[in-house]
């Protein structure tokens, strides 16, 4: 896994307590008083991991720079230097990622609580390829070209905090082996989740002003200094419960086989155990879905349009990011 922060040699990081109870970050278990592979170090110099930072550079040609974070923000109602939620940054990071042909990835956000797999097949696949069942009997058939996903799904777990019936299931979804966390907060501050301890959730916190510059490739010691501005030097955790109830968990599946993996994982641990699951998983949309194009109702920022029917009211589409602050 990349590393996340940066190593903390004054003295023993408490980013994690001392405890038996494993520790999941980003889908890998963790011994919490051992493991420790996740911190990242001066020396990186790898030439992908150089690329990626190219990427997030503050300067306007970066594709997910703060200026172009902040322009494409407009296409989706918010002016420069208003607040970004979870639905917002993610419906942004979607229109953004078609500029960065390097990656090659592609980004689905899945709409009203519910992941329409062959929608993510036709959407991942280059040519050729099937459709697939998610009834648990047959196999998962997969396209033979994949493009790789990065699968958000905006959720509200509560009006003002999260009920209790959804906790279980948060905590569960950073153990599948595809999380890549989840991006949410607390009112008026980002934070980003990448596991949980107990009833926990660890997350960075990246508010500290940095100056700007380019790491480029890594030569000189403005840029050495540069790449420290990408990292935290610890994390930090926050009972599962406190943290708003307006989420967006987030996947990546870099093959076929790594979706099909996500697919049974999510409905096996996701949804059989649940009274109350996350969200739903189908392999088509249902019949009384609304005709209403996709694009229009993300750009819209539609509330959930009733297909599916929960005991519990209070859940709905995450189209609300006034409590929020923009992650950047």
């Amino acid at each position: 896994m990349d590393s996340l922060f940066t190593q903390n040699l004054s003295d023993e990081p408490d980013d994690v307590p001392h405890t038996q109870d494993p520790v999941w970050i980003l889908g890998k278990k963790y011994n919490a008083i051992k493991g420790r592979d996740w911190l990242w170090t001066p020396e990186t110099k790898d030439s992908t991991y150089l690329k990626i930072l190219n990427r997030f550079e503050d300067r306007r040609a970066a594709p997910f720079s703060i200026h172009q974070i902040a322009v494409m923000g407009a296409s989706e109602g918010k002016e420069v230097g208003q607040w970004f939620g979870p639905n917002t940054i993610a419906q942004v990071l979607k229109k953004l990622v078609v500029y960065d042909d390097w990656s090659s990835i592609t980004i689905h956000v899945a709409l009203d609580n519910t992941i329409i797999v062959n929608d993510i097949m036709r959407q991942c696949k280059i040519e050729g390829g099937t459709t697939v069942e998610v009834d648990g009997k047959m196999p998962l058939k997969a396209p033979s070209e994949w493009k790789p996903l990065l699968l958000i799904v905006p959720l509200r777990l509560g009006l003002s905090e999260i009920n209790p019936v959804y906790v279980n299931g948060l905590k569960t979804s950073f153990q599948i082996e595809q999380s890549l966390g989840v991006i949410g907060g607390k009112p008026n501050l980002a934070l980003y989740f990448i596991g949980c301890v107990g009833d926990e959730v660890i997350f960075l916190d990246p508010h500290t002003t940095q100056r700007s510059g380019s790491v480029d490739q890594k030569s000189e010691e403005g840029e050495m200094e540069t790449d420290t501005t990408y990292h935290c030097r610890s994390a930090s955790r926050i009972p599962i419960t406190g943290i708003d109830p307006s989420v967006a968990l987030c996947f990546f599946c870099a093959t076929e086989e790594d979706f099909k993996s996500l697919c049974k994982s999510i409905q096996d641990e996701l949804i059989n155990p649940e009274k109350q699951p996350l969200f739903e998983l189908c392999s088509e949309k249902p019949a009384d879905w609304s005709p209403v194009d996709d694009y229009t109702v993300e750009a819209a920022g539609a509330a959930a349009s009733g297909i599916l029917e929960f005991e519990n009211l209070d859940r709905q589409y995450d189209a609300s990011d006034e409590e929020f602050e923009f992650l950047g």
